[in-house]
C-alpha cells in the first residue's frame, strides 16, 4: 500500500520541493550560524533573491532570527528539525538508498545523512553526530574503542557528549601518528573524545610506519606494549576511509612507493593498506596499531566517510571490509556509489 508520503509524490510533487528545500535552508542555518544571506545562498546553490524570500517566511514563522550578525535558527526551529527528520529521510529517499546500498556492499548497516560533505563543510558535523548515536547504541559493559585519525574523526569527537556512557570507556588511538596537523592525529582525537565524554583515554607516541627493525624495538617498550595490548583488545573500532592518492601525499610517501600505488591503481586507504578498484591490495604500509586482519575479531567496526569523491574509496575498500562494519556516510557518497 502507499505510505501517504508516496500519494504526496504523485498528486503534490511541488508541496514537497518545497518543503525539502526550506527544510536545507533551516538545517544550513543551523549549522553555519549566524549566517549572512550570502554565504547562505553561496553553500546552497540559490540565488541571494530565492533565499530572500525563503528566508523572510521562516522568520514570519518564529524558525529563525536575522539578526546583524547573521541568520540563527530559534527553538522551534530546533525542536520542528527533530520532529520531521523521519519524514524528510523518507520524502528525500534516503532510507531507499539505505536499503540499496546495504545490498550492494553486503554491510551489516548503513546509515546516510543528509547533504554532500565535499559541498557543504558542515555535513561533517551531521556525520559525527550520526557517528556518535552509532556509538553510544552500542555501548555495553567496559569498552575499549580505538580511533584514526583525520578530520572526518576530529568532527565526530566534536559531537561526543558527556551523557555519551554510563559505563567505564576508553579511547585509544588506532595507530601512531602520521605526521599530519596534531588536531586531526589520532592520539588528538582520543583526548577530545575522552575529555568531551568525560571517560579515559591513552596515547601512542609513535611514528605510525617505521622499519622492522625500529618497531621490534618499540615492542620492548612496556608502556608502548601495554597500549598496543589494550589497541588490539578493543571492542569497537572507529575509523575513516581516505583517497589512496591524498593519504600518500601526507604519509610523505617515497618516490618508489609513490610509483607502486598510482602503477597498482590504487582508490582508496585504510589502516595503511592500499586498495584499487576490485578491491585487491596493491601497497601496505608498515604501520604500528590495528591491522586490518585485526577486525575481524572486533564486535563493532564503524567506518565514516562523506563525500561524492569518497566514492571509489569507500567501494574499494568495502570489498575487503568485514560485513559486520557500519559504515556512515551521506547523501554524495551514497548517490556516487549507487550511480557506479
Amino acid at each position: 500500500m502507499d505510505t501517504f508520503i508516496d500519494i504526496q509524490k504523485r498528486l503534490l510533487p511541488d508541496l514537497l520541493e518545497v518543503m525539502q528545500k526550506r527544510h536545507q535552508i533551516l538545517r544550513s542555518i543551523r549549522y553555519m550560524q549566524p549566517v549572512g544571506r550570502r554565504s547562505l545562498a553561496s553553500s546552497l546553490g540559490l540565488t541571494e533573491r530565492v533565499l530572500r524570500s525563503e528566508v523572510e517566511f521562516l522568520n514570519n514563522q518564529d524558525l529563525i532570527d536575522i539578526k546583524t550578525s547573521g541568520m540563527i535558527i530559534t527553538e522551534d526551529g530546533i525542536q520542528l528539525l527533530g520532529k520531521i527528520e523521519s519524514m524528510m529521510r523518507e520524502i528525500s529517499g534516503i532510507n531507499v538508498m539505505e536499503k540499496k546500498l546495504k545490498s550492494l556492499l553486503n554491510l551489516h548497516e548503513i546509515v546516510i545523512v543528509p547533504g554532500n560533505s565535499d559541498e557543504s563543510p558542515w555535513v561533517k558535523e551531521e556525520l559525527g553526530r550520526a557517528s556518535a548515536s552509532s556509538m553510544k547504541r552500542r555501548l555495553k559493559g567496559n569498552t575499549i574503542i580505538a580511533v584514526t585519525g583525520g578530520s572526518t574523526m576530529a568532527a565526530v569527537a566534536e559531537m561526543l557528549t558527556p551523557d555519551f556512557s554510563e559505563t567505564e570507556t576508553l579511547f585509544v588511538p588506532a595507530r601512531g601518528g602520521i605526521g599530519e596537523d596534531v588536531k586531526n592525529q589520532a592520539n588528538t582525537i582520543c583526548a577530545k573524545m575522552a575529555e568531551h565524554t568525560r571517560t579515559r583515554h591513552r596515547v601512542l607516541y609513535v611514528p605510525d610506519q617505521v622499519s622492522k627493525e625500529v618497531y621490534k624495538s618499540f615492542l620492548k617498550e612496556p608502556m608502548i606494549k601495554e597500549v598496543l595490548n589494550l589497541i588490539t583488545s578493543a571492542n569497537m573500532v572507529l575509523h575513516g576511509i581516505g583517497d589512496a592518492i591524498t593519504m600518500a601525499e601526507r604519509r610523505k610517501t617515497s618516490e618508489k612507493d609513490f610509483e607502486k600505488i598510482t602503477g597498482g591503481l590504487a582508490v582508496g586507504e585504510a589502516f595503511g593498506y592500499y586498495f584499487n578498484e576490485e578491491g585487491e591490495v596493491v601497497h601496505k604500509v608498515p604501520t604500528i596499531g590495528l591491522q586490518l586482519e585485526d577486525l575481524s575479531n572486533i564486535e563493532h567496526v564503524i567506518a565514516v566517510a562523506g563525500g561524492s569523491s569518497k566514492a571509489k574509496a569507500i567501494r574499494a575498500y568495502m570489498k575487503s571490509a568485514p560485513p559486520k562494519t557500519v559504515l556512515i556516510t551521506d547523501e554524495g557518497a551514497a548517490k556516487a556509489l549507487l550511480k557506479g
